[in-house]
């Protein structure tokens, strides 16, 4: 099978490519790390690939989907990575160790892995974090736009939307924009939640702090949790 590469325009010379090899597949989506230091891509297959920006190399495969991965989104602090697939599931991973944190499931109980590889009527189209790093957006064919928090396993608000194909949250994370496939873009007021000092204060050390090195410190087991999005 052909390999679909990644071209990645370089900075010094504006009409020269670097291409990423790795997907036997279409490539459904992209998303670079806050820093730009990560590029997730995705597409007909159940690995995420994750590449290293400065060195054009892949860092690692992560697997546990069962399905097609069709979008991907960062949090605002690149801590964590978000995937949607047509297995139903949102998966929350840790980028840094590869780790799963948390599955938002859209057909309950969840599909066993033979069934969740066909087609049904919750395939998830579409992933977006809201740039408070707290709430998550999903599209699925089930006709429903779901609202997720991090530290919930159950949608927080719901709304209707039939043939959903993308989202994305406004800057403020105050609306969340939706394209259909019949041409028309919906857009919701989200819910609204001011963040804890306690998370603002993760955010920060988060968006210059990789797993690896909050694991370090010398700080209480419950901390490095919490830092690392365990609890």
């Amino acid at each position: 099978m052909a390999s679909f590469p990644l071209r990645v325009n370089e900075k010094e010379i504006g009409n020269m490519m670097k291409v990423l090899r790795g997907h036997q597949n279409w490539v459904y989506s992209c998303a670079f790390s806050p820093d730009s230091s990560m590029l997730c891509s995705v597409g007909a297959s159940k690995a995420v690939f994750l590449w290293n920006m400065d060195k054009y190399t892949m860092i690692r495969k992560l697997e546990g989907h069962h399905h097609d991965v069709v979008a991907c989104d960062f949090s605002p602090d690149g801590a964590l990575l978000a995937t949607a697939s047509y297995d139903t599931r949102v998966y929350i991973w840790d980028p840094h160790t590869g780790g799963i944190l948390m599955e938002f499931g859209h057909l309950f109980p969840p599909p066993t892995p033979i069934f969740a590889g066909g087609a049904n009527d919750r395939w998830v189209r579409s992933v977006s974090f809201s740039h408070d790093g707290l709430h998550v957006a999903s599209l699925a064919d089930d006709k429903m736009v779901r609202f997720w928090r991090i530290d919930e396993d159950y949608p927080v608000q719901v709304a209707p939307l039939s043939n959903g194909l993308c989202c994305a949250f406004s800057t403020d994370g105050s609306v969340l924009a939706a394209g259909t496939h019949d041409g028309s873009v919906y857009f919701w007021a989200t819910p609204r939640q001011v963040p804890s000092l306690q998370h603002l204060c993760r955010m920060s050390i988060r968006r210059v702090m990789p797993t690896q090195e909050v694991q370090e410190l010398p700080i209480p087991s419950k901390v490095v949790e919490f830092l690392s999005y365990r609890i």
